[in-house]
């Protein structure tokens, strides 16, 4: 397998995302994300000014991945309402298996808001609340095309979808110590339950039964 060559400032982003993942944003300096991403300090100023919007970066270019994937299901004719949340929820949860670093970090905003940047907090609730709107167009045409029996309150559903995954992340590895399950796959065979668990949920919430 090639390795992947960066640019410079995907060199930092992605240096500067293991460290605040490992070490936590103030833990962080400038020259630990230079030595990391093999730069000089001065590059990240050039880049993106400050340690605090480098930060912001991380969540701009991440959160727009997650986005641009969603908007392309959510357009796609071939697909019927279904189709299109498993897709989206399946991208979900392999996004967190996939950038353990961002979530990891992601986690830390919420649970302390632990650099008080305001602009990430807006970041993240435009964010969500673009979500529960592509929930609520999902929920309202699926139940109106006959895809969906069921349409159970919006909220709920985008919450059991969230919360579903980010606490399973959270407790993993915890579920992995009690279990003394050490094995190399553990993780891979993990987050494979948690999608088909979650799309057995999903499909009892809105009544999806698979036709022929």
């Amino acid at each position: 397998m090639k390795n992947v060559e960066y640019s410079t400032d995907k060199k930092i982003l992605y240096s500067a995302e293991k460290l605040f993942a490992d070490k936590g944003f103030a833990a962080t300096s400038t020259r630990d994300i230079a030595k990391s991403a093999g730069v000089n300090v001065s590059m990240i100023s050039y880049y993106f000014g400050s340690k605090e919007k480098l930060f912001e970066e991380i969540f701009k270019v991440r959160m727009k991945e997650g986005q641009s994937y969603t908007t392309e299901i959510l357009e796609n004719s071939e697909l019927n309402e279904w189709e299109k949340l498993i897709k989206i929820v399946e991208n979900y949860i392999r996004r967190v298996k996939n950038l353990p670093e961002f979530y990891t970090i992601l986690q830390m905003v919420y649970n302390v808001n632990s650099t008080g940047n305001e602009q990430i907090i807006s970041f993240l609730r435009t964010s969500k609340i673009g979500y529960i709107k592509v929930y609520q167009r999902i929920l309202d045409e699926g139940f109106e095309n006959g895809v969906f029996t069921k349409k159970p309150d919006l909220f709920f559903l985008h919450s059991v979808i969230t919360g579903t995954v980010f606490y399973s992340k959270q407790g993993m590895n915890l579920y992995k110590e009690l279990t003394g399950n050490h094995s190399e796959d553990y993780y891979e065979i993990y987050y494979n339950n948690l999608t088909k668990n979650l799309t057995t949920l999903l499909k009892d919430l809105l009544g999806y039964e698979q036709k022929n």
